[in-house]
């Protein structure tokens, strides 16, 4: 059985936006699947759809079996979300605000004491229980909002942007938490990220949609291989001298496509070994410097980036 199955959906908002086209897609049970897309892809609305806020406007969506819109409000019992912002109250401990989800639920006090205990450990809270939640930090506050939501123990939780605006040690504690989640409570996550390396890493199935549709699905590894080709990168000390370089690229029209990031210029390269020397000969011809030259596989970023445009 699939946790979720969504054919040919559509959603058209009163004002005529149509914020999902057509939209088809499937979530196997018990594992992490990532949405990308650009802004204005309707990640947001479909995450709405889902999780019974918002009603489509055609197409059929089915949940762990039954049809979402003849069974709203099982699926709510079997279904949790964190969203962007963290639900959690300052003015409770953290016990206090776990016991209130529990509530919530209608989750009978002792097994709500046994999984609370349970989820403290897991997801790393014992040592803040003595001190308040306004003191917390983002990534904790974030930690314990995901933690709330599994009191439940939903058989499918959506986390909206869950590490945005994380430093590096948060977003990695909180890598290891989805991945326990997947794997120790067998709950499936549907996640939606703008951190490629994010969906790359934790990922079992992706999907990236553009302009209410999607794209392509698959694993990160046969996604990798989408773009059948592999890239061309070269390095260089700086930024600006990366830029120079690519608007010299341009003005030459000797490639059909760049892309810059930090102070790399990517090229597809279309025929690998005819490209590198192309390009080798004349970087050496204008004695541009250069500190790398080099044939990579393509990432997940570049197909993407290709996708999306």
């Amino acid at each position: 059985m699939l946790a979720i199955e969504v054919d040919k959906l559509f959603k058209q908002y009163k004002n005529g936006v149509r914020a999902l086209d057509n939209l088809s897609l499937k979530v196997n049970c018990g594992e992490i699947f990532s949405l990308l897309g650009p802004n204005g892809a309707g990640k947001s609305t479909l995450i709405n759809i889902l999780t019974t806020f918002y009603k489509p406007t055609s197409g059929n969506v089915t949940v762990l079996g039954k049809n979402l819109c003849k069974s709203i409000f099982w699926i709510r019992t079997q279904i949790s979300c964190a969203a962007q912002r963290v639900s959690i109250d300052d003015h409770l401990s953290l016990m206090e605000n776990m016991l209130f989800q529990s509530r919530l639920y209608k989750v009978d006090n002792v097994t709500a004491r046994k999984r609370i205990n349970s989820l403290i450990d897991s997801f790393g809270l014992s040592q803040y229980l003595k001190y308040p939640v306004a003191s917390y930090s983002g990534g904790i506050k974030r930690r314990l909002d995901i933690a709330m939501n599994m009191v439940s123990m939903p058989r499918i939780l959506f986390l909206d942007e869950p590490t945005v605006g994380m430093d590096i040690a948060s977003r990695n504690a909180m890598w290891k938490i989805m991945q326990k989640i997947r794997d120790e409570f067998k709950t499936t996550i549907f996640l939606t990220t703008h951190y490629l390396e994010e969906a790359d890493a934790l990922s079992n199935t992706i999907c990236i949609m553009k302009e209410g549709h999607e794209l392509v699905q698959g694993t990160p590894e046969s996604l990798k291989k989408y773009t059948k080709q592999n890239i061309l990168r070269i390095g260089f000390s700086d930024k600006k001298k990366t830029r120079e370089c690519a608007e010299m690229f341009s003005k030459a029209n000797i490639l059909p496509s760049i892309n810059i990031r930090e102070s790399s210029i990517f090229i597809d390269a279309l025929e690998n070994q005819k490209t590198f020397e192309t390009v080798n000969r004349w970087l050496l011809e204008k004695k541009i410097p250069f500190k790398a030259i080099e044939i990579i596989e393509p990432s997940l970023e570049d197909v993407f980036l290709k996708l999306t445009n």
